[in-house]
């Protein structure tokens, strides 16, 4: 019989003391499976608030790695190398896991998948549902990543660099809500001013798309050279899109159009569908963003 996968739990944490005890107890209290809950690793991130007094509560339960504050993607990349574990499942300390998760994804680590997402349940401050119905995952609460796999893409600025082994063909997406995303006023990203969280977006997109590049001449085990300029050129495309969009917003509707032209010629080397650049297209011609801003909620795309 084959070994239960180990799955290193690791939260990411920069001053959300007050929701970080929630985060540690989903991961203690996951349902037994297919797995071995191999570490719960906190990273603090230069806390200046209750955060060491919640992870002494918990001492003898978790590892923790206290620090100065060196930024989101520092720790997202340390949360791969100083885990252990043959996947982590990186867990944002204001939002929490349901209590299948582990379970869930276990049984979909099998053949050659290397990264796992799943759907979330968005919820408000205090916990409270804030949509119907569950949403589409992608972000660092919503993955499984294979460490190996993940180490050959370090490091990583944002999650999305994990996206890679998805548009590989090395993923797997679950529709199950296994994350409690939880949207708030202090959430790290400013989703309310236009055009800025595009913009960084495209940043990432294009590191991504450059780190892929850079990989041709000595392909990972997951991706032969051929696979990674194709998914090198995807990053392209979704670079481009995220600056006709932060165009659109900042009402920039010339700025808009120009990028237009790059994001078909990236789209086509991929061999991605025409779908998103025609959406984009009609958007930097209506001038009109296809994604809304709120001030409760951030963005949201357009219904």
């Amino acid at each position: 019989m084959s070994t239960p996968p180990r799955i290193s739990c690791v939260i990411l944490c920069h001053n959300y003391g007050r929701y970080l005890d929630r985060a540690i107890t989903s991961c203690l209290e996951q349902e037994p499976g297919g797995f071995t809950l191999h570490e719960i690793i906190v990273i603090d991130d230069g806390s200046t608030d209750e955060t060491e007094e919640v992870c002494l509560r918990h001492e003898g339960d978790v590892k923790v790695i206290r620090r100065s504050q060196q930024g989101f993607g520092q720790s997202l990349t340390d949360a791969f190398l100083l885990s252990s574990g043959d996947w982590v499942a990186p867990l944002d300390a204001d939002d929490w896991f349901h209590p299948s998760k582990l379970r869930t994804c276990a049984e979909a680590m099998r053949g050659e998948t290397l990264f796992i997402e799943h759907w979330e349940n968005v919820v408000d401050v205090d916990g409270h549902p804030m949509l119907k119905e569950p949403h589409p995952g992608g972000n660092t609460s919503t993955l499984v990543v294979n460490r190996d796999a993940a180490l050959s893409l370090l490091p990583a600025s944002n999650e999305i660099f994990f996206h890679a082994l998805r548009e590989a063909g090395r993923g797997i997406a679950l529709q199950d809500p296994l994350t409690f995303y939880r949207v708030h006023p202090r959430s790290m990203t400013d989703r309310s001013t236009p055009g800025l969280s595009q913009d960084y977006r495209a940043e990432v997109c294009l590191a991504l798309s450059d780190r892929l590049h850079a990989m041709y001449g000595n392909p990972p085990s997951w991706a032969t050279t051929h696979v990674l300029r194709r998914i090198s050129q995807h990053f392209h495309a979704l670079a481009s899109g995220h600056r006709v969009e932060s165009a659109v917003q900042r009402k920039k509707r010339l700025s808009a159009l120009s990028l237009i032209p790059g994001m078909l010629i990236a789209t086509l080397r991929a061999r991605d569908s025409l779908d998103p650049w025609f959406r984009s297209l009609s958007s930097a011609i209506a001038g009109r963003p296809l994604v809304r801003l709120t001030t409760d909620q951030g963005q949201q795309a357009e219904s």
